[in-house]
């Protein structure tokens, strides 16, 4: 019985690391980095907390499409050939937009690491 809960707390364990591993292929930045990232304006830049949360604080660069959203409206709304930066408020739910867009063909994406958290 006891290999069962062994068993059991190495595959949490592997879900977890898997979890937080960075996604192959996409680049993560600081907000520092950011900072000069805006100044380009051939590249993308998502917002994908709440509504409400882009609302209360933002930056004006960018565009909000919450991360339920996402899968849905990112054919019709962001260019594949350009890339696209994503923020979110802690830097959680931009990495899962990172892994999603990846998923869906995207080959530059940015991760801000942070989140609005870390902007100053």
């Amino acid at each position: 019985m006891d290999y069962i809960y062994y068993v059991f707390m190495a595959l949490i364990i592997l879900f977890m690391v898997y979890r937080f591993m960075p996604t192959k292929g996409v680049r993560n930045i600081s907000t520092a980095e950011l900072k000069n990232e805006l100044k380009n304006k051939n590249k993308l830049f998502i917002d994908v907390r709440t509504p409400g949360e882009y609302k209360g604080n933002h930056i004006r660069e960018f565009k909000n499409i919450p991360l339920n959203q996402l899968a849905q409206k990112a054919e019709k709304e962001l260019s594949n050939d350009k890339e696209v930066i994503v923020i979110c408020q802690s830097g959680m739910r931009s990495g899962q937009a990172s892994k999603l867009l990846k998923k869906l063909g995207y080959t530059k994406v940015t991760n801000v690491k942070g989140g609005m958290n870390a902007w100053l």
